[in-house]
């Protein structure tokens, strides 16, 4: 039943990965969308989660936040749907889905602060500098359609969500290799199914407060 799984999401946000995984997973699920600065900082939201940011799930009664634990968790809960690995075979599976939720984002969202570290900083930050990253990033998907093994995973709808969107919002470099795989992801049912629920959503904002 929808309500054993409750997303809360704004769809201008990372929410958009945890939709994908969602709709990947095709469990009944019911969405609530919360605003910035309003309904994300009531008592009843921080409850679910203190941070007050999106997304969040609670499954029977439990709350995941964090999108790359949403992903993981989400894949575990409903097996029947084949998005993690055999636990035999999830080096890949965890290694690229955790590196790019700590040290790409840390990196990206250091850069965009107009963080640089130099070399003395760059030993510290786990991080590394965000070419050494992103050139990590980019071993990891090159010629592959799917960054663990052969089969198409939760991995990858958080490494592919991440991608994406640095391709589209100019956060991350445009490389062969990260176009190539991103173009196939977009081609998933699921991935289509979740981007025109949020762009609906998002064009219902937008006319509802066109300033």
């Amino acid at each position: 039943m929808a309500e054993e799984l409750i997303f809360y999401t704004n769809p201008m946000s990372r929410g958009q990965i945890a939709r994908w995984m969602l709709e990947e997973v095709g469990a009944p699920y019911e969405p609530r969308i919360l605003d910035y600065g309003t309904t994300m900082k009531d008592p009843e939201y921080l409850a679910v989660n203190p941070m007050g940011k999106v997304p969040a799930i609670v499954h029977k009664g439990k709350a995941v936040t964090e999108c790359a634990a949403i992903c993981a968790y989400l894949a575990d809960a409903f097996p029947e749907a084949g998005l993690a690995p055999d636990p035999a075979d999830r080096a890949d599976y965890y290694r690229w889905l955790f590196f790019t939720a700590g040290p790409v984002e840390q990196a990206i969202t250091a850069k965009l602060f107009g963080i640089e570290p130099d070399a003395d900083q760059q030993r510290m930050a786990g991080f590394g500098s965000l070419a050494a990253a992103l050139d990590a990033l980019e071993g990891a998907v090159a010629g592959k359609s799917c960054v663990a093994g052969e089969r198409f995973s939760a991995a990858d709808v958080y490494v592919g969500s991440q991608i994406d969107w640095g391709l589209q919002f100019g956060t991350i470099p445009s490389r062969p290799a990260f176009e190539a795989y991103a173009a196939g992801l977009r081609e998933r049912a699921a991935y289509k199914r979740a981007k025109e629920i949020d762009n609906a959503l998002i064009a219902e904002m937008q006319a509802a407060n066109p300033g």
